[in-house]
């Protein structure tokens, strides 16, 4: 499929209106809207991180009502199970008096999927969502059903270190495109969230773009274009994150892997997302700097040693980013 520059500029003045419509709810966290757009337009997964009552949640359904998206909330617990999450069979007694099995849809039949506190349930149903991330599909008594498109999920994670966590699992952490983290609100933010919250104003968000203009929106992200020279620079952050010779005592040190060819996929994927947004036809330097965080720092994992000296995933990446081909041009 082949769009014209008038096509791609139109969506990307939709998308700036998106963002607007969203911000006229949401009080600041513009780094989290922006890079949950960004996952929706590289058709890939959010994990946010943040403590609870940060606006994880009211982020993703604003986003779902202003994208028109069929929305579904799932709150992980402990005691949730994969059939409350896929659906399951059930027996069904017909009118005729005979019985057959039934399939009833899970909440993960939804375009725009909400995991809410997803490290709140066991690895075995925070596994149940592989399927449907990874392939668009879920498999249930051996049978296979396709995933509404466009399909996200959107998985909201509390800090390790609260109470009542599990870690994701390494597979299910390489699913998410990205990883955003929520920081705590200004002065001035929070002034703002009082007085839209506490008043009598009741603030509504309108509906944007439709389901077909987000399909649209993939397909063109994807003709983005990128230089070998960008995908030469990627691919040295992302093999820096598991080949040691070089790249400081710090990182020999304190990680214990790096990335895989998922984190190459989902940094060159974000900063086509992030050019399209910007309005521009190619990607930059600049794309690749700004979302090599949020695209590695769940696949970068710190040993022992490192937990215990404190050390943060960011600053490794932030390190990393800034002596990796110093001599790239903008």
């Amino acid at each position: 499929m082949s769009f014209t520059p008038e096509q791609f500029g139109e969506m990307s003045s939709k998308l700036s209106a998106v963002k607007d419509e969203i911000s006229t709810f949401i009080v600041g966290q513009q780094e989290a809207i922006d890079f949950s757009l960004f996952s929706i337009l590289a058709d890939g997964h959010a994990l946010l991180e943040g403590l609870p009552g940060l606006g994880k949640t009211m982020l993703i359904r604003t986003i779902s009502e202003v994208l028109d998206l069929s929305f579904s909330r799932i709150q992980f617990t402990p005691d949730l199970m994969p059939a409350d999450i896929t659906g399951t069979s059930i027996l069904e007694r017909s009118e005729e008096g005979a019985q057959r099995f039934v399939f009833k849809e899970g909440p993960i039949f939804s375009q725009m999927v909400l995991a809410d506190e997803i490290n709140r349930a066991t690895p075995k149903t925070q596994s149940a969502l592989l399927e449907a991330m990874g392939e668009k599909t879920v498999t249930v008594m051996g049978e296979t059903r396709k995933m509404a498109r466009p399909f996200f999920v959107l998985a909201t994670q509390n800090p390790i270190e609260m109470e009542g966590t599990y870690p994701l699992p390494e597979a299910q952490m390489d699913r998410f495109l990205c990883k955003i983290i929520l920081p705590y609100p200004t002065k001035e933010e929070l002034k703002e969230i009082m007085l839209r919250t506490t008043g009598a104003r009741n603030i509504k968000v309108r509906k944007v773009m439709e389901q077909e203009e987000i399909c649209i929106a993939q397909e063109m992200v994807k003709e983005i274009v990128i230089a070998d020279d960008m995908i030469e620079y990627a691919v040295d952050l992302v093999t820096s994150t598991y080949e040691t010779e070089g790249t400081g005592d710090m990182w020999t040190k304190y990680v214990q892997y790096g990335s895989g060819p998922r984190g190459l996929q989902s940094i060159i994927r974000l900063a086509k997302a992030r050019a399209f947004m910007a309005g521009r036809f190619h990607v930059s330097i600049a794309d690749i700097k700004a979302v090599a965080k949020p695209a590695l720092r769940h696949r970068v994992l710190v040993n022992y040693e490192g937990e215990a000296e404190g050390i943060n995933v960011d600053g490794l990446i932030d390190k990393l980013v800034e002596e990796t081909r110093q001599g790239a041009t903008m």
